[in-house]
């Protein structure tokens, strides 16, 4: 791999339409679980204009208002203004949920059935999952993916705590860092697109940006007078959130993840229980790469692990360190599969997914938030022991 090279990263805000979609599908799930640490859920979303539409399957015993489900993660979120055409209180809702089907509720059960091959619990759906976990940051991820998050958490904060009265919910981020020699020596350039109030000043916007969002967040050794600073590039940003486009859940799954750093297995994580391995192994092969990083292992580390619907184990099971790693990657494989379990059921106990944690992980991307349980380093050390 080339070590001089411009990578760049995006993340998305809160009020961004498919981001909308994916915290109401989470609260559904964490309702559910509330109630039903056994719900099986799988939630999707669709939003647009002023329409909330729920469509998916959830079996569970959790007795739900889905309409204040809807309209609380709506208000939390911030389309509460008078000019919102999409408002928490004004939207119209639509549920056309069903229960989960018999067929893969039989594989993913605990249970013998017919032409099943265990009695195991197996994985809710075939899959290849990535994590990844690298030593750029504090976080142990990739640096442009964490200064696209500080950028849009910081508007969030200069929105609803510091309550900058023109600031809107729909925003997005993008930054291109510099590498040489493999390492990040400086930042090319910053774009944030806000949505705003109709009455604001472009000049305004743009000295906020760079003065109270920009230059508080990102490291300012990385800042240089060639930086560029692309604020509301079109000029106006008015019409936005579900007016402006429709929004679904699982559309951004390379925001949820690494930035596009490392790879994506392709399943998207918001409203779905932990039965599916989509998002239970994706969490999973994140927390095992981190570990290793954060054993001193190797500097990064991604981890491919592969499961058949119905089937209680790893179809495979891969780890890369880049020419990083202390020792060979497969004795690191090794380790890996002494100190934890990768079967379907593990997982969500060792990791103790059966709670409602799931709108924590909802938005700044999935990883890299110090209360959820895949960030955790505490298998460092028996890594270290097993080799």
């Amino acid at each position: 791999m080339c070590k001089n090279f411009i990578f760049s990263s995006e993340s998305v805000g809160e009020g961004h339409p498919d981001k909308v979609s994916d915290y109401i599908s989470d609260c559904v799930l964490d309702a559910c679980l509330e109630q039903d640490p056994m719900s099986r859920v799988a939630c999707e979303t669709l939003v647009k204009s002023n329409c909330v539409y729920l469509a998916g399957e959830i079996t569970t015993n959790a007795k739900l208002n889905y309409e204040e489900i809807v309209r609380g993660a709506i208000r939390e979120i911030g389309y509460v203004n008078d000019d919102d055409i999409f408002h928490a209180d004004k939207v119209f809702i639509s549920n056309i949920l069903t229960t989960q089907s018999a067929d893969i509720k039989q594989g993913v059960d605990a249970a013998s059935a017919k032409g099943k091959d265990t009695a195991e619990q197996g994985a809710g759906d075939q899959g290849i999952m990535f994590g990844y976990a690298c030593n750029q940051t504090p976080e142990l991820m990739p640096a442009p993916i964490m200064y696209a998050h500080r950028l849009l958490r910081e508007m969030a904060h200069q929105r609803k705590n510091v309550k900058i009265p023109w600031l809107r919910p729909d925003v997005k981020s993008q930054v291109a860092l510099e590498y040489v020699d493999g390492k990040a020596v400086n930042i090319k350039n910053v774009v944030i697109s806000t949505q705003h109030a109709a009455d604001i000043n472009h000049d305004v916007i743009k000295e906020f940006c760079i003065e109270e969002v920009i230059r508080r967040v990102l490291p300012a050794e990385l800042l240089n007078d060639q930086t560029e600073y692309l604020i509301n590039p079109t000029g106006n940003f008015v019409i936005g959130g579900p007016q402006g486009d429709a929004g679904l859940t699982g559309r951004k799954i390379i925001v949820d993840t690494y930035g596009g750093w490392a790879r994506h297995g392709g399943g998207a994580f918001s409203g779905k229980d932990p039965s599916k391995v989509d998002r239970s192994a994706a969490y999973f092969t994140r927390w095992v790469a981190k570990n290793i990083v954060a054993a001193g292992l190797a500097e990064a580390c991604e981890l491919e692990v592969a499961y058949a619907i119905g089937h209680p184990y790893p179809t495979s099971i891969h780890v890369d360190t880049f020419g990083t790693g202390e020792v060979e990657d497969a004795k690191i494989a090794a380790a890996a599969q002494a100190v934890f379990s990768f079967k379907p059921a593990d997982i969500v106990s060792q990791l103790d997914l059966l709670r409602p944690i799931y709108r924590k992980s909802t938005h700044y991307g999935h990883f890299a938030k110090e209360s959820l349980p895949w960030e955790s380093t505490s298998r460092a050390e028996a890594l270290r022991a097993a080799l």
